[in-house]
């Protein structure tokens, strides 16, 4: 469904998120809620209490067959051999040199049966890529992203609120698990993930029950003071958390282990594309690494701004912002892998002028067990 207006994509929940006054932006191409209070206000509930997100553009593909898996662990560096159904993963689209194509969520459905979450602006790259590499095994490759909405119920509170709206023990619901329940008479996924840096649920159902589902639970979590959240906020959120984003942190540019995800990298499970590179990435060392800092001086980092360790220029930010949580300006960008350690001092040029920074552990933010 397009805007007649803006003639961007809309999702199931357009009506309903006007109606609440959200403001709007262009976002790949969607017409997405920014913000409906502050970022600021948005960014805070999710952390202390509960925020409820409209992910609805966010690209499905389904995969299907006896050689689903072979595809799915040619393709990724995880193990998907290690899923049993109900069980979910972060992974990567690989390209042959061992960079990102996107990086996605695999839900195992069945044993024959995958399900992708990809971004949104690569739907249409993913689905060519994976179909063109099943080409000559015995897998179906299909875009299912018409046939879901999708709702992230994220924050400390958020097993509580569900519980109200659903049957399902969600308390006994693991992390990286699902389970396919009824949320307010809708058949959906409720999966244990989230790109917040917090507990929290995302719930995959019908379009035609989204607005339904996404009313109800801001029902039943009125009482905790449960907010409608936008895009600002679900992006300092994950900036706190250190969760890349593609295109910004991530890209066809970049390897795993240059990104600091080395976790989602499986050598034990055999070759898979781009496994050489990432070998001898493993053996020798990278030569750049993602690096998360601290503004020390006056002024926010940007993406684009240039970054410069020891002196020179070793590229520029990825991503930067203020982080409301923790009333600092922080960022994410690449440096020499030689000069990418904790306490080393970096610059951000920001109006032609040189702001100190500082590399700091990672991630910023970690929630509370």
């Amino acid at each position: 469904m397009r805007s007649e207006v803006t003639g961007l994509r809309k999702t199931p929940l357009n009506d309903a998120i006007r109606r609440l006054g959200a403001r709007l932006v262009d976002f790949a191409g969607w017409e997405m809620p920014v913000q409906f209070q502050s970022v600021i206000e948005e960014h805070l509930a999710v952390r202390a209490r509960a925020g409820l997100f409209d992910v609805s553009h966010m690209g499905e593909i389904e995969i299907t067959g006896t050689e689903a898996l072979a595809l799915l662990q040619h393709l990724t560096p995880n193990d998907v051999a290690s899923l049993a159904p109900g069980q979910a993963q972060y992974s990567a689209l690989l390209t042959p040199q061992a960079t990102f194509v996107d990086d996605v969520l695999i839900y195992r459905l069945e044993p024959e049966r995958f399900l992708l979450c990809v971004n949104s602006s690569n739907t249409a790259k993913d689905f060519s890529y994976v179909r063109a590499s099943a080409a000559r095994l015995r897998a179906d490759v299909a875009d299912v992203s018409d046939a879901y909405a999708q709702l992230a119920l994220q924050g400390p509170l958020a097993g509580a609120i569900l519980a109200r709206v659903t049957g399902a023990e969600v308390g006994a619901i693991r992390s990286y698990h699902f389970v396919e329940a009824e949320v307010a008479g809708a058949r959906a996924i409720l999966s244990r993930t989230g790109y917040t840096g917090e507990d929290g649920f995302e719930i995959y159902l019908p379009p035609g029950r989204a607005e339904t589902v996404w009313n109800v639970l801001l029902e039943a979590g009125k009482g905790e003071g449960i907010a409608p959240c936008g895009l600002g906020a679900r992006d300092t959120l994950r900036l706190e958390a250190r969760l890349p984003l593609y295109g910004n942190d991530i890209d066809e540019t970049v390897t795993p282990l240059e990104a600091g995800l080395g976790f989602m990298v499986k050598f034990a499970k055999g070759e898979f594309l781009g496994s050489a590179i990432l070998r001898e990435q493993h053996e020798r060392g990278v030569t750049k690494r993602l690096i998360g800092f601290e503004m020390t001086g006056r002024g926010i980092a940007r993406h684009g701004y240039p970054l410069r360790v020891e002196g020179r220029e070793s590229g520029s930010v990825t991503s930067g912002s203020y982080a409301p949580f923790l009333k600092k300006n922080i960022g994410l960008g690449y440096a020499p892998a030689g000069s990418a350690r904790i306490g080393q001092r970096i610059e951000v040029v920001i109006r032609d002028a040189a702001v100190p920074g500082i590399i700091v552990k990672t991630p910023f933010y970690k929630r509370r067990a």
